[in-house]
């Protein structure tokens, strides 16, 4: 008796996606120990936290793929690419990685939306609002680097930002959770 319960396309889609969330914690440890290399203890500390968090969600993957009868297939992680030249490089490269996981992961959704496969398209928005949270964050991290100077920051304003980094929350606050009272 056949307990899959995912298309092929959809199968194909989570392990792709199980990939680049693999992939993307590579990317955070690999600018992670580029960090703690360039003595930013702070900024390294973050973006090894956020490694961590990026496989927690491969696993959310693996999971649902193995919980929904299908076939997880563990592919090879493409290498994270070169290390930033400054902070500011850094954090722009995060960005565009998370605006490309978040990409995979609305072709996921439309995917499922279209299948009528309405188990995955639940399980997907826990991953589209993350991806929300994933953005901003990745969007404060380059507000703060502007305001340090980009490119051009100096030694105390990159020393200033590594420690408020160190402080930083992994939780970003989310429009939809902003009220009057909490804005």
């Amino acid at each position: 008796m056949d307990t899959n319960r995912l298309s092929k396309t959809l199968a194909k889609a989570l392990n792709q996606q199980m990939t680049n969330e693999a992939h993307n914690a590579q990317i955070y440890l690999a600018y992670a120990s580029w960090a703690n290399n360039q003595g930013y203890d702070g900024i390294s500390n973050f973006l090894f936290r956020h490694s961590n968090e990026e496989r927690n969600h491969m696993m959310k993957i693996l999971e649902y793929i193995l919980k929904r009868g299908g076939k997880v297939v563990v592919s090879a992680i493409p290498e994270p690419g070169p290390d930033p030249k400054n902070v500011n490089d850094c954090f722009e490269k995060i960005f565009k990685s998370e605006v490309e996981n978040t990409t995979s992961i609305y072709n996921i959704v439309n995917i499922s939306l279209e299948e009528k496969d309405w188990a995955t398209w639940n399980f997907m928005q826990w991953f589209v609002k993350e991806q929300t949270e994933e953005e901003t964050l990745a969007l404060d991290l380059l507000s703060k680097i502007k305001i340090a100077g980009g490119e051009k920051a100096n030694d105390d304003a990159l020393y200033a930002l590594d420690n408020n980094l160190a402080k930083t929350p992994d939780d970003a606050t989310l429009a939809q959770d902003v009220t009057v009272e909490k804005p």
